[in-house]
């Protein structure tokens, strides 16, 4: 009766299962200390080449008007544009740390309301793009690993193409073609599903080229493992292996390389909207750069560096969490 009234741990709940929370733990908040350093590197070098950048901030503020000498010493005072550089931007950093990112100078409304506005159409085409290389990086890894003969080596050949056609020279290619000489899509604009389709082939043709060829790879190595040949053995035909049993053992590094790709997506989408004529944040990036609107360009800038920065830790606690090794190293790859 006494053994049944003992309250033990919860099953699973070992002494090693433990040990391998608090090192996932440990993992996460070593990358997000690191990600600290990211992030201030990058408001810095942000702040740094816009202070340098030709133009006075005091006529973005006066929109280049004409007016007299008092008024715009008045507006000089008022946004301390007169400070050394350095107080500027320890007043400025300082603001940043307590989530205040104030008005945006050309639009007179606050940063995130500019951007908020802004954000949907971004997060439609990254989530889009994100679908697209998913999908397609699968499907032509699996294609082109057939054997070792001329098909991988044409699926190679045609990726590494691909990788390197610059975006923004890609998008004027699709535009040149699909819009302005057979009309099948719009040429500017985010016209429904058929204003997002060439911006997202554009922006995703790239990143699924990368993919499949790190999936092919990883796919040709697991094909010659036992575990293959043991499923041939048994009768299972080749795209059922390929998809169900030798997939997943290429798809390790392949989720990597996706986190870095998720993380990285936003800086992608500035130039295709910018090509596309899209709302987004890139045009109101560009706008922002052209008028060295310093609160709305630090705020896109810090917004894509902590989106690169939580992708990134979450990927590296999806691979501690999928790979024994890692598990039980307490280190990530």
């Amino acid at each position: 009766m006494a053994d049944l009234l003992t309250v033990g741990p919860a099953p699973g709940d070992t002494a090693p299962e433990r040990a391998r929370r608090a090192r996932l733990l440990r993992l996460v908040l070593v990358r997000a200390a690191g990600s600290v350093g990211v992030l201030w590197g990058a408001v810095t070098l942000t702040f740094l080449l816009i202070q340098i950048m030709p133009g006075s901030t005091a006529d973005v503020l006066l929109a280049r008007s004409s007016v007299s000498p008092q008024v715009r010493a008045e507006i000089i005072a008022q946004y301390r544009l007169d400070d050394p550089l350095l107080i500027q931007y320890a007043t400025y950093l300082g603001r940043i740390v307590r989530g205040d990112f104030g008005d945006s100078y050309v639009l007179r409304q606050p940063v995130w309301d500019a951007i908020g506005s802004q954000l949907p159409d971004t997060l439609l085409l990254i989530l889009s793009t994100l679908l697209v290389t998913a999908v397609g990086s699968v499907l032509l890894a699996v294609l082109g690993a057939h054997g070792r003969g001329w098909v991988p080596a044409l699926f190679a050949a045609v990726e590494s193409l691909v990788v390197a056609l610059p975006p923004f020279f890609l998008g004027l290619l699709l535009l040149t073609v699909f819009s302005f000489t057979l009309h099948w899509f719009p040429t500017v604009g985010t016209a429904g599903v058929s204003g997002l389709v060439l911006p997202t082939v554009a922006l995703a043709a790239a990143p699924t080229a990368v993919v499949a060829q790190v999936l092919r790879e990883g796919l040709l190595r697991a094909l010659e493992e036992p575990f293959a040949v043991t499923a041939r053995a048994r009768g299972i035909g080749e795209l059922a292996l390929r998809f169900r049993h030798v997939l997943r053992h290429a798809l390790l590094p392949a989720t990597t390389l996706m986190g870095w790709i998720a993380g990285s997506l936003i800086g992608g989408a500035v130039i295709i909207e910018i090509v596309f004529s899209r709302q987004g944040v890139g045009r109101l990036m560009l706008s922002a750069v052209q008028n060295k609107d310093l609160p709305v360009v630090i705020a896109v800038v810090l917004l894509a560096a902590t989106v690169f920065v939580l992708v990134n830790i979450a990927v590296d606690a999806l691979h501690w969490l999928i790979d024994p090794r890692t598990r039980d190293t307490g280190r990530s790859t």
